[in-house]
């Protein structure tokens, strides 16, 4: 089998193709043939030696995959063999072969091509869990989406348009046509404007009630003082700190240096909710994942969930994947297929 490692800290030219032994699923496991595998901004940030929860280099990563079961561990169903299937896996996705846990693997809607799979799990199941689990959208309310044209962003867009909120957005000009087509109402460039004034004057002052922030540092300060009273700011990362100049982690003190402190009574007395997403410490509610996964692949057959795979590019060629990531060309997701 083939897996691609992140090597050292550094840039893409850090990602190396590896052979590997083949894989043998265990107790409550099975193994996936991928098709193809999931790139998240997290994978980025761990190749920098920015991200918190990567495990020790050299390793490998990835989140999620699409492929089909070709082998299963004891205590596991054998009708899963031969399904096409989609997962969330805890790293170890930048391979041609995976053995996951059979509670983080669902069928693939035959509708999905591999790579429309593999832009689920982590996408929208981040966007359900800022919007409907923790963020309570409501259809008679504002939500402001952050990075509007990342795979979450879209994700997001999906969902406040099944819910029906009123959706606005933060991107760049060259992508708000294709953001207003996927069902965003406002486009605000927050390169050229700034994007709390446009906030304000499109609610007349009042702010909105929902705002969905992977921006981190002193712009979450930003987003808190953009809520409407009864407003909720769901945070879930800190890309700002990729834009630092310094080396390594010392990247992090811009995000550090701008970062907020709520205290309750602040939050009494404004009626206003902070909360915080991160998948990857979920591990061990796998029921609520499994419900939230049906409810979106019920979303995929009734035709609201719409993964957008911005483009592909071989697992030979992750580097040059990264690359295009970092560079924010991408909409939506970007995927590796073997």
């Amino acid at each position: 089998m083939r897996q691609v490692w992140i090597i050292a800290t550094g840039g893409p030219e850090k990602l190396q193709l590896r052979e590997a032994p083949e894989l043998q699923p265990q107790v409550g496991e099975l193994r996936i043939a991928v098709r193809a595998s999931g790139i998240n901004f997290a994978d980025i940030l761990a190749r920098q030696g920015l991200y918190p929860d990567a495990p020790k280099l050299p390793a490998v990563v990835g989140y999620e995959v699409s492929g089909t079961v070709d082998a299963v561990g004891p205590q596991v169903d054998a009708a899963w063999m031969g399904k096409d299937v989609f997962a969330l896996t805890r790293f170890r996705g930048y391979a041609d072969s995976v053995v996951v846990p059979e509670v983080q693997t669902f069928e693939k809607p035959a509708v999905l091509t591999f790579e429309q799979a593999a832009a689920i799990p982590v996408n929208y199941l981040t966007a359900w869990q800022l919007l409907v689990v923790m963020g309570a959208l409501k259809g008679d309310e504002t939500v402001l989406i952050h990075n509007a044209g990342s795979g979450v962003g879209l994700a997001a867009i999906d969902i406040a348009r099944h819910i029906g909120a009123t959706i606005y957005g933060t991107a760049s000009a060259r992508k708000h046509v294709a953001l207003k087509q996927r069902g965003l109402h406002e486009a605000i460039d927050y390169t050229r404007l700034d994007w709390a004034r446009e906030v304000a004057r499109l609610t007349q002052g009042r702010g909105v009630e929902l705002i969905t922030d992977p921006l981190g540092g002193s712009g979450w300060k930003k987003s808190y003082r953009a809520l409407r009273h009864t407003g909720r700011l769901g945070v879930f990362g800190a890309s700002t700190m990729t834009e630092s100049r310094l080396p390594g982690p010392l990247k992090l003190l811009k995000v550090g240096f701008g970062m907020p402190w709520f205290n309750p009574v602040g939050l009494m007395n404004r009626n206003r909710a902070v909360f915080g997403v991160n998948l990857g410490h979920l591990w061990h509610e796998a029921p609520k994942i499994q419900a939230w996964t049906r409810a979106l692949v019920d979303g995929v057959n009734a035709g609201w969930v719409r993964p957008h795979v911005d483009r592909t590019f071989p697992l030979a060629q992750t580097g040059e994947a990264h690359a295009y990531i970092e560079s924010r060309k991408s909409t939506g997701k970007v995927v590796l297929v073997i």
